[in-house]
C-alpha cells in the first residue's frame, strides 16, 4: 500500500515538474520583446554618470535587434518604455523588434544621484 501511494505522489510530482518546466515565452504582449528572435542588428548602450554615449540612437521598425547595456561608471541602467524594456548590469542584453516608428525616450533605469534627471538619450525607430 505505501508503495503505491509513493509511486502515484511521484508520478504527480513529475507531472507537475513537466508542467512547470515549458519553453520560453517567445513574446510578452505588444511589447515587441522576443527571446528567441534571431537578432539581424545589434545596438550597444553604454552608460556612465550622468550621460548616456551617445545623444540618440537609431532603429529599423521590424528588425530584431540584440539590445546591450554597458554600465562603464557609477550604477546606472537604461529604461526604454517603448520597447518594455529596462536593462541594467545583471540583466543587460535583450532581443527586441521594434515595432513602431517615432522618437522615444531612453532613461536611466536606476536613481543614480544628482544627475539622474538628465541621464537621457533619444531612440529613434525608423520605417
Amino acid at each position: 500500500m505505501k508503495k503505491g501511494i509513493a509511486l502515484l505522489v511521484s508520478c504527480m510530482l513529475l507531472f507537475v515538474l513537466a508542467a512547470c518546466g515549458g519553453g520560453q515565452k517567445e513574446s510578452q504582449g505588444d511589447s515587441g520583446i522576443t527571446d528567441t528572435a534571431v537578432a539581424e542588428a545589434e545596438l550597444v548602450i553604454k552608460g556612465t554618470n550622468f550621460q548616456f554615449d551617445q545623444k540618440e540612437y537609431r532603429l529599423k521598425k521590424g528588425v530584431p535587434v540584440k539590445i546591450t547595456y554597458e554600465n562603464e561608471d557609477g550604477n546606472h541602467g537604461v529604461m526604454i518604455p517603448v520597447l518594455g524594456l529596462s536593462l541594467d548590469r545583471k540583466n543587460n542584453s535583450k532581443v527586441v523588434t521594434p515595432d513602431k516608428t517615432g522618437e522615444f525616450e531612453i532613461s536611466c533605469s536606476i536613481q543614480c544621484g544628482a544627475g539622474h534627471s538628465k541621464m537621457i538619450s533619444k531612440l529613434i525607430i525608423e520605417e
